[in-house]
């Protein structure tokens, strides 16, 4: 257990997504505050918002591909283009996809940090939070 709180952004469409990845949040043991966001261009929306605001800024995003409105390869593409420089910021993709295409499509964006299969174990999401820890 850590005492520092961290921020996770989840960028997903999938309201049943949404409340699986929160309930392995609260079995990994660490504090975290996270906003989700179903899809691109209100992630991309709310990230211009709070660029400036670093005690609320995400420390980890994960990203769905296929969305409405901005899906998660536009949503990286406009991501890329705020240049948001902050180096502590893990990004992954989190996608059901089983496409190749797609895990070796994430490894062209500077920005991704990785590609995780759904669903998200506790885990997993684990080895993400200790990253962000110190």
């Amino acid at each position: 257990m850590t005492n520092s709180k961290i921020n996770m952004l989840v960028i997903d469409d999938d309201d049943i997504n949404i409340f699986i990845i929160k309930k392995v949040i609260e079995k990994t043991g660490y504090e975290v505050d996270m906003i989700s966001k179903s899809n691109g261009q209100l992630a991309v929306d709310y990230l211009s918002s709070i660029t400036h605001n670093v005690d609320i800024f995400p420390h980890v995003i994960l990203v769905d591909i296929n969305m409405p409105v901005l899906n998660g390869w536009e949503f990286l593409e406009a991501y890329e283009k705020l240049n948001i420089l902050k180096p502590d910021i893990y990004l992954y993709m989190l996608s059901s996809s089983v496409y190749e295409y797609d895990i070796e499509k994430a490894k062209t964006f500077k920005s991704v940090n990785g590609f995780i299969s759904k669903p998200l174990t506790v885990e997993r999401l684990k080895e993400l939070l200790q990253l962000v820890t110190p």
